[in-house]
């Protein structure tokens, strides 16, 4: 008798779980509150039925992959529910404290999960079976549950599972994910005021300043849900924030060179010692930079040798920020692989490239 799994939330980590897990030895039900996005998946065949929480009684294994109170809220509805004695519950949010202490009062089995891993693109259509390949995938059991039937289903995601303490994980995700995007956040916004006064503001913004915000553009409300369920780690966090930058602010009203030498010297050797291709809490991108000369044909030119090397790329975009050159070409590939393999191809017909270091 196949597996019944279901997997209630079909926008891009959903979608490419299913698209990863399903094979002939599972059912795989889906759900999502988007009449549209299930009538995609039903037309695609990203699962065997579309099916609301409704059909819960029936599962073997349940994964939610919404953002985390709405991850909250099923799990209450899943409570009132009569489920299998040994089904699993799990799901994908990016905060695990609140939803692990909501576990210890439910009356099934609950492991909570992570998949550290993303795109630039959202919903069902950005769907990537490859998305967690290498990716940590953070399991938070509670205490003498096993995660052996979940990591089986799992393993065709090709990621990297590692089991942490809820708190342990909260932290972490905290200083690594959620505080840099809230910084990101508040750079953006403040280039709003500047783009008021200097309307070419928006033109140069599109180079280096585009590049380290880009986490600004993720979902408003997935990052409402995981400010709201890591509050306390975060306000903790943002104090800490505060502190160095009144430091470095302080440095800057003495004119004390070396103090701000220091802070950026001891920032770069830190940085630099980081490592530079395992995947980590922000999801990595995959971006090659091609000078494009101003010549008839360049930028066909450059599409034409990924094609014909069989590379594909996910999007494009022209920079025209620099005076020596009439525009940079940024590509952006799938992954590790077709990244290294394009700026080779290209290289090899003369272009200049560089890569996000």
């Amino acid at each position: 008798m196949k597996q019944q799994v279901m997997v209630l939330g079909l926008g891009l980590i959903g979608a490419s779980l299913c698209r990863a897990i399903n094979n002939p030895t599972i059912e795989l039900f889906g759900w999502d509150y988007s009449s549209e996005t299930c009538e995609i998946a039903r037309e695609v065949g990203l699962v065997d039925q579309i099916a609301s929480i409704e059909r819960a009684p029936e599962m073997d294994i349940i994964i939610l992959a919404v953002p985390v109170r709405s991850t909250l809220q099923y799990l209450q509805k899943l409570a009132k529910l009569s489920l299998k004695e040994s089904v699993i519950v799990t799901d994908t949010g990016s905060t695990k404290n609140e939803v692990m202490e909501l576990a210890k009062t439910l009356p099934f089995t609950f492991i909570g999960g992570h998949p550290m891993a993303g795109s630039h693109k959202s919903g069902v259509k950005a769907e990537n079976p490859n998305l967690f390949e290498e990716a940590y995938y953070i399991l938070t059991p509670p205490k003498g549950i096993k995660t052996n039937s979940l990591i089986k289903l799992l393993e065709p995601t090709r990621a990297k599972f590692v089991e942490l303490e809820p708190e342990s994980h909260d932290e972490i995700v905290g200083v690594l994910s959620h505080l840099p995007h809230i910084v990101a956040a508040g750079l953006v916004k403040m280039s709003d005021q500047l783009v008021l006064d200097y309307p070419r503001a928006t033109q140069l913004a599109a180079g280096g300043f585009r590049d380290i915000t880009r986490i600004a553009s993720s979902d408003p409300q997935m990052w409402t849900d995981i400010l709201l369920t890591n509050r306390s780690i975060l306000l903790d966090l943002l104090h800490d924030w505060q502190k160095e930058i009144t430091t470095i602010q302080e440095s800057l009203i003495q004119e004390d060179q070396s103090a701000i030498y220091d802070f950026f010297s001891e920032a770069k050797h830190s940085r630099d010692h980081l490592p530079a291709k395992d995947r980590g809490v922000i999801p990595a991108f995959y971006d090659l930079y091609v000078d494009i000369p101003d010549t008839a044909g360049a930028i066909a030119e450059v599409m034409t040798l990924l094609s014909k090397a069989d590379i594909s790329i996910v999007n494009l975009k022209i920079q025209e920020t620099r005076e020596d050159i009439y525009g940079v070409l940024e590509l952006s590939f799938k992954n590790q692989t077709d990244l290294e393999k394009g700026q080779s191809v290209i290289e090899e017909a003369d272009f200049h490239c560089c890569r996000r270091s």
